[in-house]
């Protein structure tokens, strides 16, 4: 295959000219080191007359330079641009998306004698350069073009104008999402907000905060955007979920994956001099970005990956409250999702979006930034930043919704999450007597077993249950008291003024065929006794015979336990152990019914 270099292209460049698709040599590439961010890459580009070397290729490229797929002297199908003009007029090409049509071996070197570009020097000959159809070479100066090839050349002498639309006041072009870098000192793009959090506060030795997130999308990509203080204030009540907006200055800085599941390199942070103008005309304006993953992909991604589900709502269940560590209720509720895989997912939801859910009709839910868990095999979780979407307007909704009324609805759909909440069972609960455990040999096998049971609580060993573990959100791990008053976390290198209080509950449990001891933690543990883990922690501290008091009205209460054992051997000793995955009272009703229907099973043997 032989190639032709757009030529003209670089100088149309160089003059803030759109150049559609150009085909281009690379001369060069330099990697500039990110810092904590990652790495960017700076090409020098050629069209056989003239070189430029102040192109950029986007985060989401990096990997044809890092692969060795582009290499000097290749040459490339520029799709995608975005110019950008620096504080003292230079121009910085952003590439968005390109495709190496030529290696650099089959090129064999550089093509032409082309040279930097300097305003107002032209040639106008070109070297000679192999010809092929592959891409159009620009049409000459004042060459009108015929009516049926319109727009297919462009007269590069005058600045042509931009086919994405302009900001109101008329002063800058609109550039996309993924286009924005800390290095561009003016800009405006727009976006539609798709997920908007509420008001959260804050307040420490450095005084008192407030602050609010949200989540913009065009046809390019996304990024997180966040206000504090006097620009929550001001932005707040007129910022809307669902509306497009002109958005201008704000801050980049390098985004903390930690926070936010938003696929961009980069975040914003709202500053005095940042406006959003409200967009009449957003119909190109994509509702939301996501990349779904397929529910039988779910087994094989690591556990808390953040990714994007979609699936049919089969079941929903009741809505649950929890008080958390910071004795808070919140509420909960867990649904299934099917996807055409055929395989089933459960998925909790929380807060809000917990007692706003109506499953009723078994709508589409589309969630965006769920985390995923080994809970009792694989399931999810919505988070704070998650975006929920019920019957959402895209295409896989449309797909899904087909094939689910068309034959999904009589699927016997495998589930991947082993756990059942709920006292009934029904589902891929895998009822079990705790005798089962030995006569069936559970754990044994390559991987853990996981069981239900109904069984009531024998003993529960207070000693050493509470831990003081490290304060930060991810971390878990046992704190080391420093005896100044500080609290030193091994796993994070640092240290603390405070701590939290976690629960690892040993209890023996027994039915009318066995006993086991089982571990409990943190959610299990705290259901069990009915307090979260800080106020067992300041009980303790405060007095004894209350927290022993504690431990005794637990016992012999009657629960169902989801279980997981595997056997692990320790000192050359081996044992089963077991763990609760999940704790919930038993709903004698349905617990009668399985008893019935299990006896009537046993008369037809």
């Amino acid at each position: 295959m032989s190639v032709k270099l757009t030529e003209g292209a670089i100088e149309a460049f160089t003059k803030g000219s759109v150049v559609p698709n150009p085909m281009l040599q690379v001369v060069n590439i330099r990697k500039i080191d990110g810092g904590t961010g990652p790495a960017r890459y700076r090409l020098m580009m050629s069209d056989g007359l003239y070189t430029m070397s102040s192109f950029m290729l986007s985060t989401q490229l990096n990997s044809l330079a890092e692969q060795d797929v582009m290499a000097p002297n290749c040459i490339c199908l520029v799709k995608k641009n975005v110019t950008n003009t620096l504080k003292d007029g230079r121009r910085v090409v952003i590439i968005l998306d390109m495709e190496v049509v030529k290696s650099a071996e089959e090129v064999g070197g550089k093509i032409g004698e082309p040279t930097p570009y300097v305003e107002g020097q032209t040639k106008t000959t070109a070297p000679p350069a192999p010809a092929a159809p592959a891409a159009q070479p620009l049409q000459p100066r004042n060459v009108p073009t015929s009516p049926g090839n319109r727009g297919s050349g462009r007269d590069f002498g005058k600045k042509a104008l931009s086919n994405v639309p302009n900001t109101p006041g008329g002063s800058s072009k609109v550039v996309p999402i993924a286009s924005l870098n800390p290095y561009q000192s003016k800009w405006t793009i727009r976006a539609r907000v798709t997920n908007k959090g509420g008001i959260r506060t804050w307040s420490n030795s450095r005084g008192d905060g407030k602050l609010f997130s949200m989540e913009i999308v065009d046809d390019s990509g996304e990024i997180r955007v966040t206000a504090f203080n006097q620009e929550v204030d001001k932005f707040f009540t007129l910022i809307e979920t669902g509306k497009v907006y002109y958005i201008s200055k704000g801050t980049l800085k390098i985004a903390n994956k930690q926070y936010s599941s938003v696929k961009n390199d980069y975040e914003m942070t709202m500053n005095g001099e940042t406006t959003f103008i409200p967009c009449d005309d957003c119909q190109d304006v994509p509702m939301v970005q996501c990349d779904f993953v397929s529910i039988a992909d779910l087994e094989t991604r690591e556990k808390d990956a953040i990714l994007d589900v979609i699936g049919v709502c089969k079941s929903v269940e009741e809505v649950s409250r929890i008080t958390t560590k910071n004795n808070r209720e919140v509420s909960k509720r867990a649904i299934s999702l099917v996807d055409a895989s055929g395989k089933m997912v459960a998925v909790t939801l929380w807060g809000d979006e917990a007692e706003k859910f109506d499953g009723s009709g078994q709508p589409i839910l589309a969630i965006k930034g769920a985390r995923l868990s080994d809970f009792g095999g694989r399931s999810l979780s919505a988070l704070f930043s998650s975006t929920v979407m019920i019957n959402p307007d895209i295409p896989e909704a449309y797909k899904l919704r087909g094939w689910y009324d068309k034959e999904g609805h009589a699927l016997e759909a495998q589930s991947m999450t082993e756990l059942k909440g709920g006292g009934g069972g029904g589902g891929n609960t895998n009822w079990k007597m705790l005798s089962d455990v030995k006569t069936e040999h559970l754990g044994h096998g390559e991987k853990a077993d996981y069981f239900s049971c109904v069984a009531n609580i024998v003993y529960l060993r207070k000693e050493n249950c509470l831990y003081q573990a490290c304060p930060t959100q991810d971390c878990n791990k046992k704190v080391v008291d420093q005896h100044n008053g500080m609290f030193r976390c091994e796993k994070c290198d640092r240290e603390f003024p405070n701590f939290k209080y976690r629960l690892i509950l040993s209890a023996n449990i027994a039915d009318c065929g066995d006993n086991q001891w089982v571990t409990c933690f943190q959610e299990s543990a705290e259901a069990i006794l009915g307090h979260d883990a800080d106020y067992l922690g300041k009980l303790k501290e405060s007095s004894e015979t209350s927290f022993e008091e504690v431990f005794q009205q637990a016992n012999f209460k009657m629960y169902n336990f989801r279980i997981r054992v595997k056997l692990e051997t320790y000192n050359d000793e081996s044992r089963i152990k077991g763990t609760v995955m999940d704790v919930q009272p038993v709903d004698h009703l349905e617990y009668s019914k399985r008893l019935i229907a299990n006896i009537r099973k046993l008369e037809a043997q």
